[in-house]
């Protein structure tokens, strides 16, 4: 008698996921390879597949955008992320970070649109040059966002509309 097996699949395509999902933005400290973002991509649908809260599957997805943001979303209404699935998540990180010599979790490292092109900036030179080359109108990534409709709304603003603002007194 043949049994039948199969693999239960919870990789949604980010796109199929709602906007109120749950989301994490994990920044490089540099630019990916493509070769990196194929086999990063590769991993993370393996950790996404096998995600879970409780004994209890995550409905998620991930995206890897500009070459440098590695995204990963739950949809809450499936099951809710837990301590411990947010455990999971950040030793599929460090795991990535070794395999790759990257910094995914440095967050002192911030980005700024530069036209069509991103500029990486540790916090100390973004301090520095605050008043010199960034302006209030400078695009900034805002990588504490927490819904995948705020990518689309709140990510990319202008430093005035950001927490980045607050580092000198000179937007206040």
């Amino acid at each position: 008698m043949k049994r039948n097996i199969y693999l239960r699949i919870m990789f949604v395509s980010t796109d199929k996921l709602p906007d109120d999902s749950r989301i994490w933005i994990y920044q490089a400290d540099r630019e990916l390879t493509d070769k990196e973002e194929e086999k990063i991509t590769s991993l993370a649908k393996e950790f996404v597949n096998g995600w879970t809260a409780h004994d209890q599957e995550l409905r998620a997805g991930f995206e890897i955008r500009y070459h440098l943001f590695l995204i990963l979303m739950i949809d809450g209404s499936h099951a809710l992320a837990s301590g411990c699935s947010i455990d999971k998540s950040i030793h599929f990180i460090q795991k990535l970070e070794k395999e790759f010599s990257i910094s995914l979790l440095d967050r002192q490292i911030f980005a700024l649109r530069e036209e069509s092109k991103i500029r990486l900036i540790k916090r100390k030179e973004f301090e520095r040059i605050i008043e010199k080359e960034i302006s209030i109108d400078t695009i900034v990534f805002n990588n504490l966002i927490q819904i995948k409709k705020e990518l689309e709304t709140k990510w990319e603003i202008p430093v005035r509309e950001s927490w980045h603002g607050a580092i000198n007194t000179f937007f206040n």
